[in-house]
């Protein structure tokens, strides 16, 4: 093997590829990125016409931590000629499919980034004092690389429901990931049932009421299931944003274990909220199918799970339980599109070097405030990562506003230096009681007395 990487990426998403933008041009620093895939791609059956991102465009991959990036989404435009247009659309909020176009632009352009490579097993490799990464093309060609340090940003994986799992096929019954594949299908379907209140399933819903004619009469009937109390709006307020900064992060971390689970079950706005314009839209499409009299067909049912399921003929039959009335109905339906969201699996090429991972006692990384993964004393070498850490840091973790600051500090503790600055205090908001001198102290039972 040639002289050790300084550092090695596994996987190329969004998050991967801000830190190695943000490592390109870094003096003396050598770094490689594997991705399985053969080209860069993000979200690709969702990429429906009109969504756009739930984040502002500098919230790209690079802005946040390094504004003068030549990878910034606004150079990005500037090559594609599109800056006036741009300018002119007054556009906060991009679209999604132009934001992977951007992603791809960048990792075509980054010479550290290689597609056509799975990795297959990272193993410690304690004679040469660095990580052993194979990976291989998916021709078959087999290669392996050293690396001081490794960087896992494998992403998450689509969560089925378990009354569900024995159904899943391919068209119908999948996971919102897969949307876009088996779109046709669906919309040719009679009766077709989303589960999930996030922003996913609000935006398969919008488009499947858009594949109904002008007076609903053709196409799909549409309902949609959630298990959330309302279809609500995502906290956007000025002030509420500030759970996605550097000092939220920090607050969280210092919570028990407890409180930490806890929270992120009671902060669902902040993550699987809809933006306030989709729901909007939503409304206004079934407010036209009412329009002379006529009901829309479609249905809304928040605070309902879905228990069980069956095939029934060429359909579906879905038992739900409302949660708040504990009761008990059942449904019949062509089709079920599960926007149920993603999660964090161990990879399978981590398995050379799970024991000498030191897991949580719910097999979860252990992280620390640079995102480094404990491990056994016996290894030297640094394992980062990102978007495996929610239970750690809060719900910001698969937030892209948060993505650039969190490559900076993985960027900064790899090179043992600071390479980009990081800000001290990023929010207006004091999380916790205030530790300044000279603050008043939170009241106990016996000061409330006096």
């Amino acid at each position: 093997m040639s002289a050790p990487y300084d550092l090695l990426g596994v996987g190329i998403g969004p998050f991967n590829l801000s830190l190695a933008a943000l490592c390109d041009g870094v003096p003396g620093m050598n770094t490689l990125f594997l991705d399985a895939k053969p080209a860069f791609s993000w979200h690709p059956g969702l990429l429906m016409e009109g969504t756009v991102l739930q984040v502002p465009f500098l919230a790209d991959l690079v802005t946040m931590a390094d504004p003068t990036s030549p990878w910034s989404y606004l150079n990005y435009v500037r090559c594609h000629d599109r800056m006036f247009p741009f300018f002119f659309s007054e556009r906060f909020h991009i679209p999604r499919r132009e934001y992977d176009h951007y992603c791809r632009w960048v990792a075509e352009r980054l010479p550290s980034c290689r597609f056509d490579a799975e990795v297959t097993a990272l193993s410690w490799d304690e004679t040469a004092g660095a990580f052993s990464v194979t990976y291989r093309s998916a021709a078959g060609a087999s290669a392996a690389v050293l690396a001081r340090q490794v960087v896992l940003g494998v992403g998450t994986v689509p969560v089925v429901p378990e009354p569900l799992r024995p159904l899943l096929d391919a068209g119908r019954v999948l996971h919102s990931a897969d949307y876009l594949a088996h779109r046709d299908r669906l919309a040719a379907a009679g009766d077709v049932t989303v589960v999930g209140a996030g922003q996913s399933g609000a935006e398969v819903v919008l488009d499947l009421l858009r594949h109904q004619d002008g007076t609903g009469a053709g196409g799909p009937y549409v309902r949609w299931l959630a298990r959330t109390p309302a279809f609500a709006p995502m906290e956007y307020s000025k002030i509420g944003l500030e759970h996605f900064t550097p000092d939220y992060v920090d607050y969280f971390r210092g919570l028990p274990e407890d409180r930490r689970e806890r929270l992120v079950r009671d902060q669902w706005q902040l993550y699987k909220g809809v933006s306030a314009e989709t729901l909007g839209d939503i409304h206004d499409e079934l407010y036209e199918r009412t329009i002379g009299g006529a009901e829309p067909r479609a249905a809304l049912h928040p605070g309902v799970e879905v228990v069980s399921a069956a095939a029934d003929g060429d359909g579906y039959a879905l038992t739900c339980r409302h949660a708040e009335q504990e009761a008990f109905f059942q449904v019949r339906t062509s089709a079920v599109v599960l926007a149920t969201g993603y999660a964090a699996v161990r990879p399978a090429f981590l398995e050379p070097l799970a024991d000498l991972v030191d897991w949580d006692a719910k097999g979860r990384y252990q992280v620390d405030a640079d995102y480094r993964v404990a491990l056994d004393p016996r290894v030297s070498g640094t394992v980062f990562v990102q978007n495996a850490e929610t239970h750690t840091h809060g719900v910001g973790a698969p937030d892209l506003t948060l993505g650039a600051w969190r490559a900076a500090r993985i960027l900064n503790a790899v090179a043992g230096r600071t390479v980009i600055p990081v800000p001290a205090r990023a929010a207006w908001t004091t999380f916790g009681a205030p530790r300044v001198p000279g603050a008043v102290e939170p009241a106990t039972p016996e000061s409330s007395l006096r």
